[in-house]
């Protein structure tokens, strides 16, 4: 255990956020993305896990230590329901309140169809699979930057 470090980021999953640059893409995902062969095709080229937990919680502990790019217009996306784009299910509704509440303010995520989904999941630096079974659970966040100390 390690003090203010949420206890679900495990070693792998730390050293691959702390790895990460600015403007890189982290993919958090559920149980029914093709995760392991995605995961192959991106920079860290192997799948994280963060089993038996929900998207929620994974972003709530992801977003404890990473912050999310504010050089750009939408640093969150998430997977649209096919013939369904702007429908919001309950998981995707966590997802934002974990992304508000790590922000302090009211951030909006963006949505991306699902191929384009699978494309940019394929470009990022890394894919965590979580223990969500819920559909449509599946999220983009680019790293953003931690600025200096005040002098």
């Amino acid at each position: 255990m390690l003090k203010a470090i949420d206890p679900i980021l495990n070693a792998d999953v730390l050293y691959a956020l702390r790895a990460m640059g600015h403007g890189d893409d982290l993919i958090i995902c559920d149980t029914n993305f093709p995760a392991d062969s995605v995961a192959r095709q991106t920079v860290f080229g192997e799948l994280l896990r963060i089993d038996n937990v929900t998207a929620g919680r994974a972003a709530k502990a992801i977003l404890s230590v990473m912050p999310l790019d504010a050089f750009v217009e939408k640093p969150a996306l998430r997977m649209e329901i096919v013939d369904k784009p702007n429908e919001v299910p309950p998981v995707q509704a966590e997802v934002q309140k974990e992304i508000d509440a790590a922000e302090g303010r009211s951030w909006p995520m963006g949505s991306i169809e699902r191929f384009a989904f699978y494309d940019l999941a394929k470009k990022a630096y890394c894919v965590i699979q979580t223990g969500e079974r819920r559909f449509y659970g599946c999220f983009a966040f680019k790293k953003g930057v931690i600025p200096p100390d005040a002098a």
